[in-house]
């Protein structure tokens, strides 16, 4: 199995910007594919950004397209998500999230899921 750690949330102004972590151990991180979900109150949960085992993304959720940017470190069993001029609609709850598939967008095609860090944006 694989265990996924998010980190890297907070409070932080409009305009402003985090970098969100997860840590991962378990089986091979560089044989999955990586996803940054967030799920607002009420609203359904929609993947944010997601990369491939090699390195290269693979989407971008049209709201935050310019403004985050999804990498990894396979080295250090790692992926981030850094997230530059926030707004309140970005104020949600984000997952990290392991899938096996080179392309995944859909929640249903991820496997493991970190704990999940709050992301609020005040104005």
């Amino acid at each position: 199995q694989v265990q996924l750690v998010e980190s890297g949330g907070g409070l932080v102004q409009a305009g402003g910007s985090l970098k969100l972590s997860c840590a991962t151990s378990g089986r091979t991180f560089s044989t999955y594919s990586m996803g940054w979900f967030r799920q607002a109150p009420g609203k359904e949960r929609e993947c944010v950004a997601a990369i491939a085992w090699t390195g290269a993304p693979t989407h971008y959720a049209d709201s935050v397209k310019g403004r985050f940017a999804i990498s990894r470190d396979n080295a250090k069993n790692t992926v981030s998500l850094q997230m530059n001029s926030l707004n309140a609609e970005d104020t949600a709850v984000y997952y990290c999230a392991a899938s096996t598939y080179y392309r995944a967008s859909s929640s249903s095609q991820y496997d493991y899921w970190g704990q999940g860090t709050q992301v609020t944006v005040s104005s």
